[in-house]
């Protein structure tokens, strides 16, 4: 028999109620409701930790140790699962040796196609590689940059060298190091640099290592120039250093373009073979449209296979909106959302159908307009025959769904339930709260704060930038818009925040990785909260650590015990001595103000604001109350929030401060539109205050609500990189060529 239905009975994961639902199979299941209600606890830590375990236990135990490790979800049944192929946000990341072109195997067949009729003819296609040794550039090992010494840091050009001109640590005049400078009869010490000969200066810098008779010690010396001796006794040995002298290096050093190959990676001989006049290089270097374009006028049936696979795979980038990337660029400089995007390609390529695929939150990143383009992907993914799961709170992507589930109603310990299950039609006529907001937008900001102060950056062409600079009005809100790809993040964390860097960069990376830490220790209440309890009892403040002399000696503060089963899985159980509360027993009778020390740390920040009359205390948790956070306990481990749930605890700890430009990459990922409001209450806040705050956004409620507006583009990539338009968003509307003003 057919089922239709994935069924989940009784999941308690995180906050969840004891819930059960089902969720049909081979159509797109939405799952929305407020950040930390309860969405990724059914789909991530319930449905996918289970898939994942399911396939796993068909591997032999000895396969098992070396796959990633997935507990049992605390579930009591999941029936029909199919298998889950989850496409996260988490970045690609990678070495500079990983690019677009090699994560999406784009590569090897570029490679393939140089090595059969590339001209001249130079060898098999490993030779069309940087990260092989012949096809690589020597001088910088394939990865077209070279890390050297920064002259301008590590010589004085007014000074000679008897009065100090080497800046490097160690070169005092009289030091031993300096001496291999000075007593080799090179130079005249009393001469200074500015005034030395071109072939002097050559000596003294970039000479490559040679044999002298030194006057030093009569004894047979190797001679470098400073260039050269910094790279040997530095960079090429940079693992075997210690931190300290890593640090002392630091300022000394830079990354430059390598010479040899003018960062392009690839040796000469392999530069030298072309296709229409272009090297493997340059076909790397364009953008991916045009290089469908080029690859589209290649007439030669001995390679027909290859075109038609590299163009298929090209027009899935496109496809999918990252039509403006260069097979080139390193996959660490992808942000989430394309990272997210360059995972989907491999899926839709691929043949296996019935799978399970799971989405997190994919629109972020996108503008408006290209949200077409992820729902045309999930469409297609669902018609091969597959179930569609997308956790989400963009509306416009909310509206494919065949499928929703709303989770809430509220956060925390307030969510967990199923609020809604049906379709969209009958969502809008729901009470939840998705229901009430999905159809709402504010009005466009019509007093909008002015300013005559601007903080302005030096003119860039760092990536597709267009010799651009950022002008940022001093101390009120100002919103960069533009479709991706365009350069928002380049002008903002490229550019502005490496050269204004006292700007404070509010992230959604995780908060601490530390199992140890939670909101108490974060903001810092922690050690007055042991205090309190220390006085009031005459006893040590370490007994109300768990990290301290108060640690349950069974589980060592932990509340769990683990036991290692060799190749099968750890098992976790909660430690019987006490009880999973991570105190020793004596420390639970000491009492502050009715409450004992675990009872405290269960309190949720809202009633711990009550509870405590300490104005420091007050203050550090109000803050928190007011990102929305009240609903998390002062105990709960760091490591169990949400990326918007992170971004918030660090605001949390900002609202105090004044003075201060702070910069937020797309604040509203993993808010519900509900939650918007409260994001932008803080802004004004921090405004009022007398801080910059710039936020690069796509959410056209934070926009309307914007003092000024920055709109880059027209488009992503080689389109882009240039600032359309500044203003207040009133007068973005008449700018014609915005892409954002007409979705405004």
């Amino acid at each position: 028999m057919e089922h239709k239905y994935i069924e989940i009975v009784g999941a308690r994961v995180n906050n969840l109620k004891n819930i059960s639902l089902k969720i049909p199979r081979n159509k797109i299941t939405i799952f929305t409701g407020v950040s930390g209600s309860g969405k990724s606890s059914i789909v991530f830590e319930t449905i996918a930790q289970e898939a994942g375990r399911q396939l796993n236990e068909t591997f032999s135990k000895f396969i098992q140790i070396y796959l990633p490790k997935h507990g049992h979800p605390d579930v009591d049944a999941i029936e029909n699962l199919l298998l889950a192929i989850t496409v996260d946000q988490k970045r690609i990341g990678g070495n500079s040796r990983s690019t677009l072109g090699t994560i999406t195997d784009i590569n090897p067949l570029l490679r393939l196609l140089f090595s059969r009729i590339g001209q001249p003819h130079i060898g098999p296609s490993n030779y069309f590689s940087f990260n092989d040794p012949n096809g690589m550039c020597k001088t910088c090992e394939g990865i077209g940059r070279i890390v050297t010494l920064d002259l301008d840091k590590a010589l004085d050009k007014e000074k000679s060298l008897n009065e100090g001109a080497i800046l490097l640590p160690g070169y005092k005049p009289g030091n031993w190091q300096w001496k291999m400078y000075a007593s080799t009869g090179f130079f005249d010490c009393d001469k200074k640099i500015k005034d030395y000969s071109e072939e002097e200066y050559d000596k003294l810098v970039y000479c490559k290592p040679e044999k002298i008779n030194s006057v030093i010690e009569g004894i047979n010396i190797t001679y470098a120039g400073l260039v050269e001796k910094f790279i040997s006794s530095n960079i090429k040995t940079e693992f075997e250093k210690s931190e300290a002298s890593k640090k002392k290096i630091e300022p000394f050093v830079t990354e430059t373009q390598c010479h040899d190959c003018g960062g392009k990676r690839y040796n000469e001989s392999v530069l030298s073979s072309e296709i229409k006049g272009y090297s493997i290089a340059d076909f790397s270097a364009i953008q991916v449209d045009e290089l469908l374009e080029l690859i589209e006028k290649i007439n030669d049936n001995s390679v027909k296979p290859i075109i038609n696979n590299l163009t298929e795979r090209l027009n899935d980038l496109i496809q999918i909106g990252l039509d403006y990337v260069s097979l080139d660029r390193e996959t660490s400089t992808l942000s989430g959302g394309e990272s997210q995007r360059v995972k989907m390609v491999k899926h839709l390529t691929s043949s296996l159908t019935d799978v399970m695929y799971i989405f997190d939150e994919p629109s972020i990143g996108l503008h408006t307009r290209d949200v077409h383009r992820l729902n045309d992907l999930l469409v297609k993914l669902r018609d091969k025959g597959n179930t569609v799961i997308v956790v989400e709170h963009d509306p416009d992507v909310i509206k494919v769904a065949d499928y929703i589930v709303d989770v809430g109603p509220q956060a925390g310990t307030n969510g967990g339930r199923i609020m809604f299950e049906g379709s969209y039609s009958d969502l809008l006529k729901s009470k939840t709260l998705t229901g009430e907001y999905i159809g709402r937008s504010s009005p466009i900001k019509s007093k909008p704060r002015t300013s005559k102060d601007f903080y302005e950056t030096k003119k860039s062409i760092l990536h597709n930038l267009k010799n651009v600079s950022l002008r940022i009005p001093k101390g009120i809100f100002t919103v960069v818009t533009g479709v991706a790809g365009s350069g928002k993040s380049t002008l903002v964390n490229g550019v502005f925040a490496k050269e204004f860097k006292d700007a404070i960069i509010v992230d959604q990376s995780t908060v601490s990785t530390n199992l140890r830490s939670n909101p108490a220790t974060f903001t810092g209440i922690m050690d007055q909260i042991r205090k309190l309890f220390a006085d009031e009892n005459k006893v040590s403040a370490g007994l109300f650590s768990y990290n301290s002399e108060g640690a349950c000696e069974a589980c060592k503060g932990r509340g769990y015990i683990e036991t290692d089963l060799s190749f099968m899985d750890s098992v976790e159980t909660i430690c019987e001595e006490c009880g999973g509360k991570r105190f020793k027993h004596e420390v639970l009778e000491y009492m502050y103000n009715g409450g004992s020390i675990v009872e405290v740390l269960e309190m949720t920040i809202a009633e711990a604001v009550d509870f405590f009359i300490q104005k420091e205390i007050k203050n550090k948790l109000k803050y928190i109350v007011e990102v929305g956070l009240h609903y998390m306990t002062l105990g709960q481990p760091l490591d169990t929030l949400s990326g918007g749930e992170c971004q918030r605890l660090k605001l949390a700890k900002e609202l105090s401060k004044k003075g201060n430009i702070y910069i937020m990459d797309e604040p509203t990922t993993g808010l519900h539109m509900s939650d918007i409001t409260g994001i932008l209450t803080i802004i004004d806040r921090l405004v009022d205050k007398g801080n910059t705050v710039i936020v690069i956004e796509h959410n056209l409620n934070v926009i309307r609500n914007a003092d000024w507006i920055i709109d880059v583009g027209v488009e992503g990539g080689s389109g882009g990189g240039q600032i359309l338009f500044e203003g207040t968003p009133g007068n973005l509307r008449n700018c014609k060529e915005s892409i954002t003003a007409k979705y405004l």
